[in-house]
């Protein structure tokens, strides 16, 4: 893992001291509300319905045993014993008191980690994927990249005042499990045939209110001229972006008012002034970086083992959650396993509570080299298992509620915190997700469905990425009421696709029984061990939308 240097050190400590004194200001009446908001929300700090929200941000969504522990103590200090992992890789902490913000950063800041950036109009937390670096299918290792665009990035003055948030996300294997084609900026890293390494620029993607896909704008672009080309990328967007209009501030909005080609053309013309300049990596600066991402000191393991075998063949549940919660490793004996946190009715979907961080913590250092990482799917996981150390962390992660085995199944829901905490939400998320999971509680019927993602938001910014499940759940308002519209045909990837609304929306009592049709008619129309998209794709929406709304069409019939 990286570890801050003396710039970094400073920079963070200097920003608490600076963030005490605002608040300090702030409490006493000598800074306005007006005056206060944008202080806080560039320290993450958001006023929420009954507290403050405090986002700490987890770069690429990386984390030592030692951070997740003080994730651990600040839920167990300062908050209601549990924090909620976000689909941007990072920690919110629902239940804050303004006058322990400053006491809160600090702790943070004695084991590298802080809140900046994590919201305002600036560049957010860089992320990756979930099992950069040990992926069986990865090209290279993407974190150094995304260590750089952090480093350059934090605090970077040009860039801290744009029309509307800023995301960028970078990926690095055959699988696209960072959703690149969903940000501001997505970057996809590959070799040439010659080995150099090159990267695949996309622009203007985003969900919310106006979901776009991000299209490509550069092909092959030498890793020297990283900073230089996202630099062009933004002043282009700095400079032209909207400012009038917060719904049409996001650069995916300029993109598609001015083309994309007219957009690449102002992007090329802008970098001819910043390519080859001090913004250009050099080897020994990528090394500087690269250095702290070499591989752990991994064990000579052998890919059998036999009583690995023997609790396969003995033990249904543990096979079940192998199959589900265990992802190939790059080295041989090794494996990566991923904690769920959607137990079903008993957690919302990315709360982990005080007891479960510190369980993980120790886990990463019994079973590996200390390091956790968080998934945008809200799940949390652990890199390095030797494979023989499998059944024992299953039984150990059953006992803290983290063992289900239901990754990438329809009770691996995505949601946001919604109506319960949110000021902006239109409706709940966590009710519907647990009536839902409640609804389908049948794993060996889960497993025989295969995969089928269900994303739910609480309001049109997206924050549960519904316009990307296969399942898409919004909160909408009706006569202040909550209402739930539903879409279909989603998927992130390299075959990303929006969900198509389906039609009329429901009421907060109908979603389990509209999810249980949608599902009765895929179980119906599937061929073989045809996966819920195919389906979709194969027969169209209308089948859905004949089960789901029989009454209506028997009306207009």
């Amino acid at each position: 893992m990286y570890q801050y240097d003396d710039y970094d050190r400073a920079l963070v400590f200097e920003r608490v001291a600076q963030f005490r004194d605002q608040v300090e200001r702030f409490m006493t009446g000598e800074l306005s509300e007006e005056e206060f908001l944008p202080l806080r929300l560039q320290n993450g700090l958001y006023m929420q319905k009954h507290a403050y929200m405090l986002r700490v941000a987890i770069p690429y969504g990386t984390l030592s045993a030692r951070q997740m522990r003080t994730l651990a103590s600040i839920a167990r200090d300062y908050d209601r014993g549990y924090g909620h992992f976000t689909t941007r890789q990072n920690m919110q902490f629902n239940w804050i008191e303004l006058a322990q913000v400053p006491d809160i950063l600090e702790r943070l800041a004695q084991v590298e980690m802080h809140a900046i950036q994590t919201s305002g109009n600036c560049v957010r937390n860089i992320t990756t994927e979930a099992f950069a670096g040990v992926a069986a299918d990865e090209l290279m290792d993407p974190r150094p990249l995304a260590e750089i665009l952090r480093q350059w990035s934090t605090i970077n003055p040009e860039f801290l005042f744009l029309p509307r948030k800023f995301k960028i996300a970078i990926c690095s294997a055959e699988q696209d499990r960072a959703a690149i084609m969903m940000h501001d900026i997505g970057l996809y890293l590959y070799r040439d045939d010659s080995g150099q390494m090159l990267l695949r620029v996309i622009v203007g993607g985003g969900l919310g209110r106006t979901p776009i896909l991000g299209l490509q704008i550069r092909e092959g672009l030498p890793w020297q001229h990283l900073l230089s080309y996202v630099e062009a990328v933004l002043r282009v967007y700095n400079r032209h972006g909207r400012r009038d209009n917060k719904y049409k501030a996001r650069i995916k909005i300029l993109v598609k008012a001015l083309g994309i080609q007219a957009f690449a053309k102002e992007v090329e013309e802008e970098w001819q002034y910043l390519k080859d300049g001090p913004a250009q990596l050099t080897d020994v600066e990528y090394e500087r970086v690269a250095s702290a991402f070499v591989s752990p000191d991994y064990r000579s393991l052998s890919d059998t083992d036999l009583d690995f075998g023997t609790h396969l063949a003995e033990n249904p549940a543990f096979a079940r959650w192998v199959t589900r919660n265990v992802q190939p490793h790059k080295v041989a004996g090794y494996t990566s396993v991923v904690l769920s946190t959607k137990p079903g009715f008993d957690s919302p979907p990315g709360d982990v509570t005080t007891e479960q961080m510190t369980a993980v913590a120790e886990w990463s250092e019994q079973f590996g080299f200390g390091e956790i990482r968080i998934a945008h799917e809200q799940n949390i996981v652990l890199p390095d298992v030797p494979k023989a150390d499998l059944y024992t962390l299953w039984c150990l992660a059953c006992e803290q509620g983290l063992g289900c085995a239901n990754i990438g199944l329809l009770t691996d829901i995505i949601a946001c915190p919604g109506g319960d905490f949110c000021a902006l939400a239109n409706a709940k998320s966590i009710p519907i997700a647990q009536a839902i999971q409640g609804r389908f509680e049948d794993l060996d019927y889960l497993h025989d469905l295969g995969d089928i993602s269900l994303n739910i938001s609480g309001c049109m910014n997206a924050c549960g990425h519904h316009h990307i499940g296969n399942i898409g759940i919004l909160g909408v308002d009706k006569n202040g009421s909550e209402w739930y519209q539903i879409t279909l045909g989603g998927s992130q990837g390299k075959s990303s696709a929006l969900g198509k609304v389906i039609g009329p929306s429901f009421s907060a009592a109908e979603v389990p029984e509209v999810i249980e049709r949608i599902i009765a008619t895929f179980v119906s129309y599937r061929e073989s061990e045809e996966l819920f998209v195919d389906t979709l794709q194969r027969i169209g929406l209308e089948p859905f939308k004949e089960k789901v709304y029989p009454k209506v069409l028997e009306v207009s019939a």
